[in-house]
């Protein structure tokens, strides 16, 4: 692949979480300087992208200053003491308006509580630099809004950079700070990922703690979103365990998902895992150069020592199932608005509102019915495969500011998306690994999927692909933009 980055890689704007945490260590940097190369960057390219909807430059540089004063004691308050970050403007952040995107939601009002993970990104020393964009409400696979506009991708600003969380993934992209937290309820971290080129992972349902609860239930999790899987795992370090405000939020991990992708980078080797290659789900048509970049991955990870075997998990497309769920959360969201406030929503967004509204207690538990057989049908096919590889996403990013690739047959984002929301229904973690661009330049991810609470497993196996990959040439790390 060619970096369209004309920029040097040792810009500290361009380092890892990782790399800028060995430079505050050696004093070769300090939190300042990253900061102001992270700031200077988002002014430099963001009128272009459209990725952050705040940016805070004062608060950002008040902490970063914190930082280096810690530093210098030999007091470094945590694992992200320092490090640039975004968060998506769906999770509350105190002292900052959320407004997820929406005219309906008045920034006039007391902001004074942290969701959950961002609360331990700011107990462990994080400079949030800003608040990037989402569609109203997060309800789709692209970014655009009525509050802020359209979201572009770094790759080629003429195409979306996917969503719901397209803001974190541009700015990680663009190297607008390394690690940003998104959310997925249907894809909404993996495909911005795959659009952008960077690594994003929605691990198991209660594993990253939210708070206040998503309307669309027990489909919605966090996850982190990076460069690299080293800098994901020290994410997830940071933003895993339980938090009580969370009813469904799981135990803390007992190891260190840093350990286990630094363990599983020294053995280099992915011998004794059986891996299920499935170039497509329930039928869906997938993009030529697409299916030979994921088709080029299984092949990689045979040489990596894997036992990998084609082989579909044979579910039909639950869209349907997906749709109800999906919709009635949409519907929650907006119940209370006035119908002044309706009319200014996104038009699609009123459209399955509209529609989720209609649905009943029966086709809703309908839906539950259909959810539950698709993850006992998955149970049963990990009893046998460890991981499951598939395109992330069928198509490379198509034109920003709509919903649907222009001419195509879908009508929703849930068309051009069969391969991200069954595993929103079955809770499974599952991320996006970059795997290399199509001729025309546009990144593609391949999709790693594992049983429920095998978040490690997907960790270490996406390190060692991804490092394999970086060493063929295949991705590129430096941000591009």
């Amino acid at each position: 692949m060619t970096s369209t980055s004309t920029s040097s890689p040792q810009e500290p704007y361009a380092l890892t979480a990782t790399e800028l945490l060995t430079a505050y260590e050696s004093g070769e940097l300090s939190p300042v300087e990253a900061a102001v190369s992270v700031l200077d960057r988002i002014d430099a390219i963001d009128g272009k992208l459209n990725a952050f909807c705040l940016v805070d430059r004062d608060e950002a540089l008040a902490r970063a200053r914190a930082s280096e004063e810690r530093r210098g004691r030999g007091e470094p308050l945590g694992l992200l003491d320092g490090v640039p970050t975004s968060i998506k403007d769906l999770l509350y952040t105190k002292g900052r308006p959320t407004l997820r995107g929406s005219l309906s939601i008045s920034a006039d009002r007391a902001w004074d509580e942290d969701a959950p993970c961002v609360a331990r990104m700011r107990e462990q020393g994080a400079v949030f630099v800003g608040k990037t964009t989402t569609p109203e409400f997060g309800w789709k696979g692209v970014t655009d809004n009525p509050l802020t506009g359209v979201t572009r991708n770094p790759w080629d600003p003429s195409t979306t950079s996917g969503g719901s969380s397209g803001g974190s993934a541009a700015a990680v992209a663009a190297g607008m700070a390394p690690l940003s937290v998104g959310t997925d309820g249907g894809g909404s971290v993996r495909i911005p990922a795959a659009f952008c080129g960077i690594f994003g992972m929605k691990p198991t349902y209660g594993r990253i703690p939210l708070y206040p609860a998503s309307p669309f239930g027990t489909l919605a999790h966090a996850g982190p979103m990076t460069r690299t899987v080293e800098d994901a795992a020290l994410l997830m370090d940071v933003v895993t365990g339980f938090d009580s405000r969370d009813w469904s939020a799981l135990e803390a991990p007992r190891g260190s998902y840093r350990a286990a992708v630094a363990e599983a980078l020294a053995q280099g080797s992915l011998s004794g895992l059986r891996i299920a290659y499935a170039p497509t789900l329930a039928g869906a048509p997938v993009d030529p150069q697409v299916a030979e970049r994921v088709a080029a991955v299984a092949r990689l990870l045979a040489e990596l020592g894997a036992d990998v075997e084609e082989a579909d998990p044979g579910f039909d497309d639950p869209v349907e199932a997906y749709h109800t769920l999906w919709f009635s959360g949409a519907a929650k969201v907006v119940e209370n608005l006035r119908p002044d406030q309706f009319a200014q929503l996104d038009a699609g967004l009123q459209g399955v509102c509209r529609e989720g509204a209609a649905k009943s207690a029966l086709d809703y538990l309908g839906a539950v019915d259909t959810r539950m057989a698709l993850g006992v049908q998955m149970g049963r096919f990990h009893e046998t495969y460890d991981l499951l590889l598939t395109p992330a996403v069928p198509i490379p990013a198509f034109a920003a500011g709509v919903e649907v690739p222009p001419g195509g047959e879908h009508k929703r984002w849930t068309g051009w998306t069969p391969f991200t929301y069954p595993f929103n229904l079955t809770q499974q973690p599952a991320a996006s690994v970059p795997c290399g661009v199509t001729d025309a330049g546009l990144p593609v991810g391949a999709q790693l999927v594992a049983a429920r609470h095998g978040d490690e497993l997907v960790l270490r196996a996406s390190a060692v692909l991804h490092a394999a990959l970086r060493e063929t040439g295949a991705v590129d790390i430096v941000p591009v933009g």
